[in-house]
């Protein structure tokens, strides 16, 4: 048979994680394997041929996606027509869910088979999007095993294949060595400052998440803060704002290496997302807040069942960590909640216990589980072998 020739897009940082693990493994299995969709940096390490610059998907929001939504809707019509005209074994879409699964549906309805990897947020709102993935989507992929027990009902094929995360990150994470990389020092108590990755979220995180830390450091002078940057364009950001309204205060700031930053941290105040499953692999108490658009949460707040935003209360169903949301997001308020994060610190507590036993429920394998699955729905569509990929 000729090469496989896969179709993917990420459409963002942490869908670059999780296809260059895919891609990695599929690699392996298929020497020779033709890549090409929408990745970032990572993925085209893999050998992904990025079509278009990944960032350009990379939008938070409802208000916000309407300022792109004519470019948005261009990409897409766009890559309809290359992979109509160079046609995939299979196409895989990663996570952003409102761009990828109408692209499936499309790229289905011409006979290819689809993928999608990173469930959206079915199980929270928008539950009857289930009925359209059921129309795009030959195979659904999980990270987390609350989600596969959602599809199964529906009557989805779906495989449960745990994070990538988990595998990548040790059951015990080594902060005097993150400490010692990072040239922080060992014996004082660290804070990690996450305020995202994305301009959107450091439009609204970043000055209240500055303004923690010097809430936090007039009642303890002996902390130090690190905050990372997703990029040389939030480095740029960050580093103008800290020079202009925060040059009073201890704060390292640090070019991509946020997993050593938190490593090295003692507790970590982050915006919810991906970093939260992070923190939570690497034990670190934390506090979680997000800040959107007034409008744009006016929306969501009506639309959302559950009872959770941060991965680590979805997992444990229950609230290990504080979730700060909207206009919370102070000071006063976050202050205070970083300080009993820095109490959780401790190895013997509680939060801690918990966090081990979810890192064990993750620790699948990931990558190669879910290509497994892959390799099954290739064979049963006839586009390998009975017996290739193994």
């Amino acid at each position: 048979m000729s090469p496989l020739r896969i179709g993917i897009v990420a459409g963002e940082a942490s869908g670059d994680i999780l296809g260059a693990g895919l891609l990695a493994e599929l690699n392996r299995r298929f020497p020779g394997i033709a890549i090409e969709g929408i990745g970032g940096e990572l993925m085209q390490a893999e050998g992904c041929q990025s079509l278009y610059a990944m960032d350009r998907l990379s939008v938070m929001g409802l208000v916000e996606v309407l300022s792109r939504l004519r470019e948005l809707l261009g990409i897409r019509k766009s890559l309809v027509t290359h992979f109509e005209e160079h046609r995939p074994d299979l196409f895989i879409g990663i996570d952003a869910p409102d761009f990828t699964l109408n692209l499936e549906g499309k790229l289905r309805s011409i006979g290819i088979p689809t993928v999608h990897y990173v469930s959206p947020s079915v199980w929270a709102w928008r539950s009857k999007r289930v009925f359209k993935i059921l129309k795009t989507t030959d195979l659904m992929l999980t990270l987390f095993p609350f989600e596969a027990k959602f599809y199964e009902k529906h009557a989805m094929p779906v495989e449960f294949v745990g994070h990538p995360l988990a595998n990548m990150i040790p059951l015990e994470a080594d902060q005097a060595g993150a400490r010692s990389d990072l040239g922080l020092p060992q014996g004082q108590r660290i804070v990690a400052l996450m305020p995202g990755s994305r301009g959107g979220e450091l439009k609204y995180l970043a000055q209240p998440f500055l303004d923690t830390a010097r809430w936090l450091l007039k009642r303890h002078s002996d902390l130090v803060f690190v905050m990372p940057a997703a990029n040389q364009q939030r480095f740029d950001h960050l580093r103008e704002l800290l020079d202009r309204d925060y040059s009073d205060l201890p704060i390292e700031l640090v070019l991509k290496r946020s997993r050593e930053v938190m490593t090295a941290a003692d507790a970590v105040l982050l915006a919810s997302g991906t970093a939260t499953l992070e923190a939570l692999l690497l034990k670190k108490p934390m506090v979680v807040a997000y800040r959107m658009a007034p409008l744009t949460y006016s929306i969501l707040s009506r639309l959302v069942k559950s009872d959770y935003i941060s991965l680590p209360n979805l997992l444990a169903d229950a609230p290990l960590v504080p979730e700060i949301l909207q206009d919370e997001v102070r000071p006063e308020i976050l202050g205070p909640a970083v300080e009993q994060a820095l109490l959780d610190s401790d190895d013997s507590s509680n939060l801690k216990h918990r966090f081990v036993d979810i890192h064990h429920q993750l620790r699948q394998d990931a990558s190669k589980k879910a290509v497994d699955a892959i390799v099954k729905l290739l064979q049963v569509r006839g586009r390998l072998d009975a017996d290739s990929g193994f």
